[in-house]
């Protein structure tokens, strides 16, 4: 049988505008985008990969690639002797190609040389942008036992979440016998249940496909109009292929829209926390920051995850976020926010304006998203409005009701922002 070591390598598709996390990807591509306060959304498939004794993982990028390239190198160095790599792909223009990537397939089409190159025998395409635990190895295996072509990652769902995702017809055996993308009709519905639980009775897929290197060759090769792994690969490859779904009931979340970035990172806060960040057995690495520990000078904290490197001063925060390096004014209080902290401490060399780097004293910041290295001026009061408010005011965002104050951004003294 194969190794996961020596036989797989794994591609993580860094992306594309990522225009539903705006305006968090601005500046930066999706999976660069913090979460958990001192993680970035790429560390968690790289983590998946190397607590799978995965060690060869390439990242295709595109997008605002600078920090996530940047983060990539710093964190994710084997030793001389270990053979393993962490290497980033980057979209280029080619004597053979001038378009960028035009969807997951064609991403991973473009980068075929580099597969050939890294002479694996099978291919576990990645997602940039979900927050889960999961032993791919155990995926391989049931990959290798079917004699599969194609293994997709599916996940039990609700009905309510069915006309948002891609749901497969799995068979007693595992075998996918239909695909339908983000099905809306209930007797279309009706036709796709694949499991005897009324709460769950659909498989969605998770966008995790493990394929025989051979056959996604040929797929990519033979069809240049298959751009995309789920309308257009998949769906194909049923007919033709023997496809399995590999079935996967523990926490999955797909942080694709500001909504659901702010709901996972606050369910982080809670004492029943869906995800564990604290296993000691399948950490999620990222990469280690030189931080004093945090200083709370006479405050209220409660259902908080406070990272290292901040300064918290007579303050009453409650189920929130606070990210590494975030210096918060006395008499302020936080709710129902992420506070993704800084970059840097401020200093007359760095500061541009009179506002001090993070929030001020006596301000309320309720149902919002603070990106890195903001200035909050003394006073000013953020809260959030109704959800489905979309609005664009510049030094602020409004997504589904969400307040967000884009990275770098500094919101004047005595500023309001709310309803």
């Amino acid at each position: 049988m194969p190794t996961v070591s020596e036989d797989i390598l794994a591609i993580i598709l860094g992306g594309g505008r990522g225009t539903r996390l705006y305006p968090l990807t601005k500046l930066r591509a999706k999976p660069a985008v913090p979460i958990a306060g001192k993680y970035r959304l790429i560390d968690v498939p790289i983590s998946n990969c190397i607590n799978s004794g995965i060690y060869r993982i390439a990242v295709l990028t595109q997008f605002h690639s600078v920090s996530l390239n940047r983060h990539i190198t710093r964190t994710y160095r084997f030793d001389t002797f270990h053979g393993g790599w962490v290497q980033v792909l980057a979209a280029e223009q080619t004597l053979q190609s001038e378009d960028w990537y035009q969807g997951t397939a064609d991403a991973v089409r473009k980068q075929i040389k580099e597969i050939i190159s890294s002479d694996s025998s099978y291919v576990i395409i990645l997602a940039g942008d979900h927050l889960y635990r999961m032993d791919y190895a155990a995926m391989a295996k049931f990959h290798w036992e079917h004699d599969a072509d194609i293994t997709v990652g599916v996940h039990p769902v609700t009905r309510e979440e069915v006309p948002g995702l891609g749901i497969l017809k799995v068979a007693e055996d595992r075998r996918i016998a239909a695909f339908v993308e983000k099905p809306k009709d209930a007797k279309l519905q009706a036709q796709f249940i694949s499991r005897d639980d009324p709460e769950r009775p659909f498989l969605a897929s998770m966008g995790i496909y493990m394929f025989k290197t051979s056959v996604l060759i040929d797929m990519l090769t033979n069809y240049p109009d298959f751009d995309d792994f789920g309308k257009d690969v998949i769906p194909n490859s049923i007919r033709t292929h023997n496809v399995y779904g590999y079935p996967f009931d523990d926490y999955w979340q797909d942080i694709g829209t500001i909504r659901s970035f702010y709901e996972t990172n606050l369910a982080l806060t809670r004492q029943d926390s869906p995800f564990n960040f604290f296993d000691p057995e399948r950490p999620i690495y990222t990469n280690p920051r030189t931080l004093p520990g945090s200083s709370v000078e006479d405050s209220e904290l409660k259902n908080v995850q406070l990272c290292e490197g901040c300064r918290i001063q007579k303050s009453q925060i409650s189920h929130s976020i606070i990210g590494m390096g975030s210096q918060i004014g006395p008499g302020t209080k936080i709710k129902d926010s992420i506070i993704m902290g800084a970059d840097y401490y401020d200093s007359p060399s760095i500061r541009s304006t009179d506002v001090p780097l993070g929030i001020g004293p006596n301000c309320v910041i309720e149902g919002a998203i603070l990106d890195k290295n903001v200035r909050i001026g003394e006073g000013v009061v953020i809260k959030p409005f109704p959800r489905g408010t979309e609005m664009d005011a510049g030094t602020w965002v409004v997504q589904d009701g969400i307040v967000v104050i884009p990275k770098d951004t500094t919101i004047l003294p005595n500023t309001r922002i709310a309803p």
